[in-house]
């Protein structure tokens, strides 16, 4: 009977749009529980075609050649069955899907993701509950804050913190910027601005960055009416870390000229190079100038997982706020984020009621809402869920093992890159990020820029090897993201010798071309 049913929620024709009782069986309730559970069979055939299938991380299909597939759908007119589906979205999106899990792709913050987590997206989607309040998800209030608190502890705070799960680091980060700024309005101007709008000095407001820090800093700044002019870049060491003598004089520098220092962004893992910033001076210098400091370890997260290097966050703990990303470095699938603060009070500053959902007589110590915690989402996904199963099946010291793996390696692939007399290294990484370039001393005339771009859209196009990209004092850089446990020295000079490859093959075609720009 269950084969039958198969076959029929699979190829037969879908009903039409009728208002009788056979168009209402799409909907997930009671009476389509069978469906419901044989359409996610189907679901997960292309998902095992899609591990069983790919051997390389990308297809190396172009823009126009997709795009072109895409020109010829209607979307006025729905398909008949969920074959015709299945087959539609394996050749437009799943046989061209980036191949994360494999160890080829070593371009972005794209972690391979854990079971456990995706067996709790089943869960969270069907279900679907909404974080913002008590009636919409009762245990999943309780489970996102249980794992907020857990993530403090490893912060190194104490019961005093607080925090929310968000969408990604971007939007943590802009959390941070906002309540530093409210916060020194309200404590050092006896102004609020979420009441009153900012106070006419706002415009000398300045917040310190690394100049490796993430783009987000400047973008949050703008959304928050300071401007990118708020924003500070401070020069870094020989690592790319923020310079903490630097950052002391830009304050002063900015105090003398007559702004308002208010922030410094500390970041623990750069995008670029994986390095943190030093966060004990950064957290005295802090201190010295009274600002608030918010620690962007979207990436370095992974850290408080590791026994090994856990060392490298210490002064994490003295951060007023912190952005964390599990789905970057606790191998979660998209998005599975998180703000914390070190003192909840400061979540008071964001906090606003409306009678229709969280009324101000409610007592929400015994009746608790999440959104007073949210500045972006009222609607919120229970993303929670997938950590929650990460922790009670895996545990913090197998994800933790996972985390030394993939520095190890990129250790190992460091000292690789530096001795092979073939590639440029600009910096070891504390986490799992190498710029370099291949420039073998035989080069010659050949622009380096020009053949390293060459070299990365030829694996691209391809789709053998996927590499990222950076610019570093104008010149072009390869860039790898190790961020797979899988993924081994020996992937690590496969991947290179076929970089080595691509660069002689076009050193003997362009000797003679003119430089890139």
């Amino acid at each position: 009977m269950e084969k039958q049913t198969l076959i029929s929620i699979y190829a037969t024709e879908l009903p039409e749009n009728e208002m009788d009782d056979n168009s209402l069986n799409d909907l997930f309730y009671e009476g389509t529980e069978t469906e419901y559970r044989l359409a996610l069979r189907a679901a997960a055939e292309q998902v095992s075609g899609f591990l069983k299938n790919n051997k390389q991380p990308f297809s190396g299909i172009k823009p126009a050649t997709l795009l072109a597939e895409f020109d010829k759908i209607s979307l006025d007119k729905p398909l008949s069955n969920y074959k015709s589906v299945f087959e539609e979205v394996n050749a437009l999106y799943i046989k061209h899907a980036t191949a994360f899990h494999l160890p080829q792709y070593i371009a972005h913050l794209n972690c391979p993701v854990v079971i456990p987590a995706l067996a709790a997206e089943v869960i969270i989607s069907a279900i679907n509950s909404s974080q913002d309040t008590y009636d919409q998800s009762a245990g999943g209030t309780f489970i996102e804050r249980r794992l907020i608190d857990w993530t403090g502890e490893q912060l190194g705070y104490n019961n005093q913190c607080d925090g929310v799960f968000t969408g990604g680091g971007s939007q943590s980060n802009l959390m941070g910027l906002l309540l530093a700024r409210d916060y020194y309005a309200l404590t050092y101007l006896g102004h609020n601005i979420k009441l009153d709008g900012h106070p006419v000095n706002a415009n000398r407001f300045r917040i310190f960055v690394s100049e490796k820090a993430h783009f987000s800093n400047q973008k949050n700044a703008s959304l928050m009416g300071l401007g990118e002019q708020a924003i500070v870049k401070v020069a870094t060491d020989e690592r790319f870390r923020m310079d903490a003598r630097k950052l002391e004089q830009a304050i002063l520098n900015e105090l003398e000229q007559g702004n308002i220092p208010i922030a410094i962004v500390a970041t623990a893992g750069t995008t670029d190079f994986g390095n943190i910033d030093p966060l004990q001076e950064i957290a005295r210098i802090a201190k010295q100038f009274n600002l608030w400091m918010h620690v962007d370890a979207a990436y370095g997260c992974g850290l408080l997982l590791s026994e090994k290097y856990r060392h490298l966050l210490n002064g994490i703990e003295q951060a007023d706020s912190v952005t964390i990303d599990y789905h970057k470095s606790f191998f979660q699938p998209i998005s599975s984020s998180a703000f914390l603060v070190k003192n909840k009070l400061h979540l008071n500053i964001i906090k606003h009621h409306a009678d229709y959902l969280n009324p101000k007589e409610q007592d929400y110590d015994a009746l608790p809402a999440q959104i007073n915690k949210s500045i972006t989402q009222s609607t919120r996904r229970f993303d929670a869920l997938k950590l929650w199963f990460t922790l009670r099946l895996m545990g913090k010291q197998k994800l933790g093992r996972y985390t030394d793996r993939i520095i190890d390696t990129t250790e190992q692939a460091a000292c690789l890159i530096e001795g092979s007399g073939q590639f440029e290294l600009l910096s070891h990484s504390d986490l799992g990020v190498l710029v370099f370039r291949y420039l073998p001393q035989h080069a010659g005339e050949v622009d380096p820029c020009a053949m390293n771009l060459h070299i990365k859209q030829t694996m691209f196009f391809n789709g053998e090897v996927l590499v990222a990209s950076t610019k570093v004092n104008g010149q072009f850089y390869l860039k790898f993201t190790i961020l797979n446990p899988l993924t081994t020295i020996q992937h690590i000079q496969h991947i290179l010798t076929i970089i080595q490859k691509h660069g002689k093959d076009y050193e003997q075609r362009h000797q003679h071309t003119p430089a890139y720009s």
